[in-house]
């Protein structure tokens, strides 16, 4: 029988309700030096996968986007400039402080009118159903704690013929690659961790959390059970990280 009590923080058991407080924890101290973090963990190609997401979103002038794990906005501001002046991004994070660095980066940016901040819980989105063209989250579902749960949210506020975009590391395809990638993940990124944000066990969890996320069939069912349909998975860099499509029909 599963202990639905507990839920999985890294690879530590922790209760269910203590989850987001911990994660929280996390990105309050990561926050200020994320940015060049993901440069240093990515060596700059995260740019490209967030560019990839970008393009095959598809995105028209005037459309209504929804930026789940929003974080210091890096997918806003490439969707802002797709929706145009006539559309809307709305960028959302379950924590405040990315949001800050998100809010003052997208302002550096010049994008001022067609971008809205929202504290949200991926859970349990504060949105009318129906109301997005498209619903990403990028780098942001390992860390919720109830993943069916924000799928199905996520469903409820697209609109019919709506499509959500999961952009999520995942397993690598290649054996060797996926040894490569254990001692990276395990060795080093706590070390630059350190080095950089002198915050290691921040980055020790970030590297267990998506050794804990589905892989790339696992999730692309669960997609299919929260009501998508028409779902699709790209494995981009040999499948470290993935980008699972799907459409509300």
């Amino acid at each position: 029988m599963v202990d639905k009590t507990t839920t999985h923080f890294g690879f530590t058991d922790v209760p269910v309700d203590e989850k987001v407080g911990k994660v929280r924890e996390v990105f309050d101290s990561v926050a200020p030096s994320y940015d060049v973090m993901n440069d240093l963990m990515s060596m700059g190609v995260h740019r490209l996968w967030k560019r990839f997401t970008v393009e095959i979103a598809n995105i028209k002038p005037g459309q209504l986007v929804l930026d789940l794990a929003g974080g210091t906005g890096d997918l806003s501001s490439l969707f802002a400039k797709r929706v145009g002046k006539n559309g809307k991004v709305v960028l959302a994070d379950i924590n405040e402080a990315m949001l800050r660095v998100g809010r003052d980066r997208m302002i550096d940016k010049g994008h001022i009118n067609n971008i809205t901040y929202n504290l949200a819980n991926a859970e349990s989105l504060p949105y009318a159903s129906n109301q997005f063209d498209r619903v990403c989250i990028g780098f942001g579902l390992r860390n919720v704690t109830d993943k069916d749960a924000a799928l199905r949210s996520m469903f409820r506020v697209l609109k019919p013929g709506g499509r959500l975009l999961v952009l999520e590391f995942s397993k690598p395809t290649n054996p060797i690659l996926d040894k490569i990638y254990d001692v990276y993940s395990f060795k080093l990124l706590p070390k630059i961790g350190e080095l950089i944000a002198k915050d290691g066990e921040s980055y020790q969890y970030l590297a267990e959390s998506i050794r804990m996320h589905p892989d790339q069939a696992t999730l692309k069912g669960m997609m299919e059970d929260a009501g998508f349909e028409r779902c699709q998975v790209n494995n981009l860099t040999g499948g470290i990280v993935a980008v699972h499509t799907g459409y509300k029909l």
